[in-house]
């Protein structure tokens, strides 16, 4: 198995129509020629909370969705990408309350993370705690259990309740393993080609460390996860959301790794109409990786971009991003913070929308993320230029709805009437089938104000020029006959 080199698209199950097999219609109705990529379905399996990030088995599909026969016809047309929660599982799977029933009797105890493994005395210490990378303000909960009264602490590094509702998994523990290999061997069987590894950095958990990417430990868990897929002839992409340098890592070790820095350089260009830091960027990442503008959390800032941006001017750009109605996610840890203060851990809001809707500078940034190396993903929302969901963010009180309205099948056929949804749906097709981009990727030597990017292969080529002070865009490409062409995009 190997990725395509073509548009994915990214959603939820029940986003695109209301179920599995509504999104299977949707695709075979409109998109036949645009996902060549695959189709990355966002946790299709029962849950309890943070929108399937929760999961409770990776061996069901959740009813309301829909049936693995669902999923396995959606992969007769499209490569399946699906995520594997790999540090953590729901309080309400049968393994979490078989041990809130009988504690260390649980034939599941092994599972989780009691606080003496890492404490012998399982006593949590303050100063192990301050060093730490928290997303919550104590990376474990207390449980009582059933049959004997006695609280337990367990390791939860996730979770907005208190108990948590996301409980971690000891990746140490052979029964996880079994679990993995189990979920594993199920997902080939389903004909999922692709598996994300969700919250990977924060798998090892060790004293004296930030237990975040904790090195070498970490490797030892990635090169045994590796294995396990690569002897299904599945392809693995590690989720990891931290300084650059621990993803350039991952790309030496050999990984595909998710392109976080993409997105905020594209908004920089666009909004200071200066394509300087884009372009340096693009000319020394890695290749392979995953690319995408938008998703279900938000345009990553802190940690992904540390030592890259200057936090002033990057607070620049966030307020342009509050003005257009964006909401913040913060960094929690203070020692994380930048030195004035700067924490903007992502920024929330539909790409569409943080551009003010204007069409010509929505499609110079989707221009720029499929010229870029990588396996390009767009987002259900993206595809469909969907604004800012701002009653969502009301009802809810939950931010990150902003970027992850439900489209009925009405909203979705309004939606492909509009100009800027056609004009999307072209360009992917141009990357989706120009040979060139098989090629050799250059940047080229650009004035302040444009971006120029070509590739090549045999006789194949095509140049991006995009000038950032009027957002135009054109391509020069070579047509099948040999003759020079123009697509203004």
């Amino acid at each position: 198995m190997s990725v395509r080199n073509q548009v994915q698209l990214i959603t939820y199950p029940d986003s695109l129509g209301g179920n599995l097999k509504a999104l299977n219609n949707v695709l075979l109705t409109h998109f036949t020629d645009i996902f060549k990529g695959g189709v990355h379905i966002l946790p299709p399996f029962p849950s309890s909370g943070d929108r399937g990030f929760a999961p409770k088995t990776y061996l069901e599909i959740e009813p309301n969705f829909g049936t693995w026969e669902d999923i396995r016809a959606i992969g007769e047309n499209y490569d399946i990408l699906i995520d594997v929660m790999v540090n953590h599982i729901s309080r309400q799977s049968e393994y979490f309350q078989d041990f809130l029933k009988k504690g260390r009797k649980s034939k599941y105890a092994d599972l989780f993370i009691t606080l003496d493994k890492i404490w012998e005395d399982g006593k949590p210490k303050k100063e192990d705690i301050e060093k730490m990378f928290l997303r919550r303000p104590l990376p474990y909960s207390s449980y009582t259990i059933e049959e004997t009264g006695e609280e337990e602490k367990v390791w939860t590094t996730f979770g907005k309740t208190d108990p948590s509702e996301q409980i971690d998994l000891d990746v140490k523990s052979e029964k996880v393993r079994e679990l993995f290999t189990e979920s594993f061997m199920n997902f080939k069987k389903q004909n999922v080609k692709i598996i994300r590894l969700d919250a990977v950095g924060y798998v090892i958990k060790k004293l004296g460390t930030n237990c975040f990417f904790v090195e070498p430990e970490i490797y030892e868990f990635l090169d045994w996860i590796l294995e396990l897929a690569n002897s299904l002839d599945i392809e693995l992409l590690p989720e990891v959301h931290s300084h650059y340098s621990i993803q350039y890592k991952l790309a030496k070790h050999g990984c595909w790794i998710y392109d976080f820095i993409l997105p905020y350089r594209i908004l920089d260009a666009l909004f200071n109409k200066s394509s300087k830091d884009l372009l340096q960027y693009l000319k020394t990442r890695p290749h392979k990786q995953f690319t995408m503008l938008d998703c279900h959390d938000g345009i990553p800032i802190k940690p992904d971009l540390d030592d890259l941006i200057d936090t002033k001017e990057a607070r620049k750009v966030v307020d342009v991003c509050l003005e257009r109605e964006s909401n913040l996610s913060l960094i929690l840890s203070e020692e994380h913070k930048a030195h004035d203060g700067f924490d903007v851990h992502q920024i929330r809001c539909s790409y569409y929308s943080v551009l003010n809707c204007d069409d010509d500078a929505y499609l110079a940034a989707r221009a720029i993320q499929f010229f870029a190396p990588g396996v390009p993903q767009v987002y259900y929302v993206g595809l469909l230029a969907g604004e800012n969901d701002l009653e969502n963010v009301r009802k809810t009180g939950e931010g990150r709805e902003i970027n992850r309205h439900n489209f009925t099948l009405e909203e979705i056929e309004k939606s492909l009437e509009k100009e800027v949804v056609q004009r999307l749906l072209k360009l992917i097709r141009f990357r989706n089938e120009y040979d060139a981009f098989n090629g050799e990727f250059t940047v080229l030597e650009s004035a302040k104000d444009e971006i120029r990017l070509s590739w090549k292969r045999n006789e194949k080529n095509c140049t991006l020029l995009i000038d950032l002070k009027k957002y135009k865009s054109v391509i020069d490409y070579i047509d099948e006959n040999g003759q020079a062409s123009q697509y203004f995009i």
